[in-house]
């Protein structure tokens, strides 16, 4: 083979740093957004907040003249200042006690919380905000084993015993085993089974239990005696736990010689307690999700707008721009520049991000009109494909333009992703979308007989009277993804 070379003419599409600086901002949620916007506030000196701009107009008439080199210097190092922490005991003997405070006044109201000095103080920003806790379980139990009076003995019982109990609250290993591991001969199963007894009374109440059967009742044994139908609840969950979980309430009326409205109240006690207690014990706060864009209706028209809150206003800063013309340095010259640039096209991207989802949105309310005006039953079959289609945009584009934002609906607050959704024939030749489907399941266990609930056959059955074509397997998938019991479960009194 003999080396040679050639030219050769030919076509390829590269990305930019500029065209991946785009995509990257138009898949970025909200939260993400502000982020990146922040970041880049701070490593790009030209790029300011529109109310920062503000002032600075008004400023610049008076402020002298800014020298190019504290700008240049300004990426490559800072002043630390070390902040002024007031003496303690001066600051607390000017702080004078209320001689009578009110029955409802907490300390963080009346004492103001001092800096502490030495390498072992926290900075501000790492201070932990008092009541939130991202402890789990295991460390809430081993917290309050910590504040329990035990003997030594007791308290490596005690640790055996909650180093076996599962997330969700439940032994896992039993006390034979718990004892047999400890290795200890002169520990016998009394003591073992005394701790346990202990431990059970610990925060969430339940925890440490054998089975559901010991969990539901440990949660009985602290309502109080006077507690209307508390001992036919007992009753119930030691010896008819198994009528429960198949709701046959027919056998559990003969076996419990009850009448019907005694063992509603019953059952209505069982069915506040948690057979889980240990899951809501370092459970995370609900997450909170704000709009990109809001929908209203207007003069008889639905009008989709962006959301000011969430958009950031970023602009340049003249003052700092125009030195690129008056600089005398090359090199300096050349680092504004490369800023000028990077923020005009950080600026463009913004702007092509919002245009591209008020576009995208415009389109999704245009389609489900429907779904605005009558609910999610009448929600129209379309997928992303459809608005690439119609708006000229590749449906990757899309995708990324619908992922993690959201819609704030007279109907709700929905994410993007909800308005699209597959299809199922009709007996006219038309679609209806797998949504409208799902509202219609609801919407019919919702309404149906409780003591004879409908089976995923009948739902079927009641579905192809409207002219919905669909098989009892797609049924069950639904239900089970809306989390809807099977007709046996939600059988009722």
């Amino acid at each position: 083979m003999k080396a040679s070379l050639q030219l050769k003419l030919g076509q390829q599409l590269t990305m930019t740093p500029q065209l991946q600086q785009a995509i990257r901002l138009l898949q970025l949620s909200s939260l993400e957004l502000h982020q990146e916007v922040q970041q880049a506030l701070e490593s790009n000196p030209l790029l300011e907040l529109e109310e920062e701009l503000a002032s600075t107009k008004t400023e610049s008439e008076t402020a002298p003249e800014v020298e190019l080199d504290s700008l240049t210097k300004q990426n490559e190092s800072q002043d630390i200042v070390e902040p002024e922490i007031p003496d303690t005991a001066e600051s607390l003997s000017k702080e004078k006690l209320t001689e009578e405070l009110p029955m409802d006044t907490t300390w963080d109201e009346t004492f103001t919380a001092m800096p502490t000095s030495g390498s072992g103080a926290l900075p501000a920003d790492d201070l932990p905000f008092q009541g939130e806790t991202s402890d789990g379980l295991y460390e809430h139990l081993e917290w309050q084993k910590n504040l329990t009076p035990f003997s030594s003995t007791d308290y490596a019982i005690a640790t055996a015993i909650i180093e076996a109990i599962d997330e969700r609250g439940y032994l896992t290993q039993s006390l034979d085993d718990i004892l047999e591991a400890m290795g200890d001969p002169e520990i016998e199963m009394d003591e073992v089974e005394a701790v346990l007894k202990r431990v059970q009374h610990f925060d969430p109440i339940g925890v440490a239990a054998r089975d559901v059967p010991e969990c539901l009742y440990l949660q009985l044994s602290h309502f109080d005696d006077s507690t209307p139908y508390l001992a036919e609840a007992k009753n119930i969950i030691q010896h008819h736990i198994e009528l429960i979980a198949v709701r046959d309430f027919r056998s559990l009326l003969k076996k419990t010689k009850l009448r019907e409205p005694q063992l509603k109240a019953a059952m209505n006690l069982i069915q506040s307690l948690d057979p889980r207690p240990g899951l809501n014990i370092g459970r995370k706060d609900d997450e909170y999700v704000i709009p990109d864009v809001s929908v209203s209706k207007k003069n008889g028209r639905w009008q989709v707008e962006l959301n000011p809150d969430v958009m950031p206003k970023i602009g340049l800063n003249q003052q700092y721009a125009a030195l690129a013309k008056t600089s005398r340095s090359r090199d300096d010259t050349q680092f504004v520049r490369g800023h000028l640039q990077d923020a005009k096209w950080f600026i463009k991207s913004l702007e092509s991000r919002n245009d591209t989802l008020l576009k995208v949105c415009n389109c999704i309310v245009k389609n489900q009109v429907n779904f605005f005006e009558h609910g999610p039953e009448a929600m129209k079959a379309m997928i992303l494909n459809d608005v690439a289609e119609e708006i000229d945009m590749h449906e990757s584009t899309i995708s990324r333009v619908t992922t993690q934002k959201y819609m704030h609906t007279p109907r709700g607050i929905f994410e993007l992703k909800y308005f699209f959704s597959s299809h199922v024939g009709t007996d006219d030749g038309g679609e209806c979308s797998s949504t409208a489907i799902r509202a219609l399941i609801k919407k019919l266990v919702a309404e149906e007989n409780q003591k004879k609930p409908l089976s995923d056959n009948k739902i079927a059955q009641l579905l192809g009277e409207k002219g919905i074509k669909v098989a009892r397997r797609t049924i069950a998938k639904y239900r089970e993804a809306m989390m809807i019991p099977p007709s046996n479960q939600r059988k009722s009194l």
